[in-house]
């Protein structure tokens, strides 16, 4: 597909900025809950406190669903995501847990949009995990298998009966979830953070969170915020700050590339009937949407590792949009001609054992990072449980499942997640896409649909 004309953007591509950013914190304040971060899971957060009565101050650096929480895929899971074989092998107790927090989750957020009027272009018609050869589809029935022994579910099929485009094999669609504009989610949640009581300043960067006595002491450039408890809610971000837990998240750049509107007739040809997003079951995932403006989304494919703080702000690198635009043309060769219309990206965070995890340093700060590949809907599944239990002292079941008191944990995928590894996987899912005949498989297809319309 073509890049010659793209627009490399700094946010996301789902949304405008909005023009109501709320003014900087610019003095010096006490609360009774802090939540730093006004991504999906602080704004959640802060909502439920505010909910709860409670006197809680919201700190976002930029303006609430700047982040990750506008820049994903908009995918809502209903269950986890990655190899479950290997995450089985690695955290054995904590996936029967998982299965059922991911389903939790993708309930929440469904009710978040319907209990907050929220238009974001939400159609549940499941997430699919696609398969684009034999020997993929050989994993995606293995990793049903292990779904189904933890107590999770969804529907195995062939191509057709999923209603995938030609060029797929086939697949498993979750039971839960579908897709949705991420930037207008983010933007009707901020509406309903900004309309509740909980004190929100946007533009205020914290450079500093420590204790002093028996309160936290927040820093910014133009004040300080003394608060009894405080909730990070930064993912990735929080690793700048000496009293987030060490080597709680990895940093990863990751990008989506977004077509320019394609003819409907043409979306028609595809045969992608139940456009539902596709997420492939290589070891670095490629998912694939049609929008409501009748445009293909496609992401990730190649992650690139953050190395120090602070992270910088960037736009994505010209060479992976391209990358990603030539797979686009494979998997669907008869829009090869069409352009790629715009290009962003985001850091986010990857947790210790690449699933999602909660927990406590201290008697007075929280923390939590979940997402990791796995759909936007547990981040603010996790931490509005984490806002009930800070209020009632009483931990929710999903919660305990997956909460640690650690201070610091191992550095294994943080030494995992090194640039020359993820090269080198990006190198291994390409070569398989070479030698298991994917692009020829896509491209037999359109030739037999040709003939098939002739």
């Amino acid at each position: 597909m073509r890049t010659d004309s793209t627009k490399y953007t700094g946010f996301t591509g789902w949304i405008d900025p909005p023009d109501d950013v709320r003014p900087a914190l610019d003095g010096d304040l006490t609360c009774d809950i802090a939540v730093i971060g006004g991504g999906m899971g602080g704004m959640a957060a802060a909502l439920r406190l505010a909910e709860r009565d409670q006197d809680v101050v919201l700190l976002e650096a930029e303006f609430c669903g700047y982040g990750s929480a506008s820049r994903n895929g908009g995918q809502i899971a209903g269950a986890p995501g990655g190899d479950l074989r290997m995450l089985t092998l690695q955290s054995p107790r904590k996936m029967p847990v998982m299965a059922r927090l991911a389903e939790h989750a993708g309930r929440y957020v469904e009710d978040l949009i319907k209990r907050h009027d929220i238009d974001c272009d939400y159609v549940a018609n499941g997430l699919v995990w696609g398969a684009v050869s034999p020997l993929m589809m050989l994993r995606v029935r293995t990793q049903a298998a292990i779904l189904r022994a933890f107590g999770g579910g969804g529907t195995v099929g062939s191509r057709e009966e999923l209603g995938l485009p030609a060029g797929f094999v086939g697949g498993m669609r979750e039971s839960i979830g579908g897709m949705l504009n991420p930037g207008k989610l983010a933007r009707g949640v901020r509406r309903a953070l900004l309309a509740s009581s909980a004190t929100v300043f946007e533009r205020t960067r914290v450079s500093d969170v420590r204790r002093a006595g028996g309160i936290v002491e927040i820093t910014t450039p133009h004040g300080t915020v003394r608060a009894g408890k405080v909730l990070l809610a930064t993912s990735v971000y929080g690793g700048e700050w000496d009293i987030t837990p060490k080597n709680l998240a990895t940093p990863l750049y990751v990008i989506e590339i977004e077509s320019e509107p394609i003819a409907p007739e043409r979306l028609a040809a595809l045969d992608w009937t139940s456009r539902s997003g596709i997420i492939t079951q290589h070891q670095l995932m490629t998912h694939y949407r049609l929008t409501e403006r009748n445009t293909i989304v496609c992401g990730v494919r190649k992650a690139q590792r953050g190395q120090t703080y602070p992270l910088p702000d960037r736009v994505p690198d010209p060479a992976v949009v391209r990358d990603m635009g030539k797979d686009l043309a494979n998997r669907f060769p008869s829009l090869s001609d069409v352009a790629i219309e715009r290009a962003w990206g985001g850091w986010i965070g990857i947790s210790p054992d690449w699933l999602s995890v909660a927990g406590q340093v201290g008697d007075n700060v929280f923390y939590a990072m979940a997402c990791n590949g796995h759909g936007l809907c547990q981040v603010p599944y996790v931490t509005h449980q984490l806002a009930d239990y800070i209020v009632d002292g009483e931990m929710p079941e999903d919660l305990a499942g997956i909460w640690s008191d650690a201070s610091t944990y191992s550095p294994a995928m943080s030494l995992l997640m090194r640039p020359f590894v993820l090269r080198a996987i990006w190198g291994l899912d390409r070569f398989n896409d070479f030698f298991n005949g994917s692009r020829t498989r896509a491209r037999r297809a359109l030739r037999r649909g040709r003939r098939g319309g002739s």
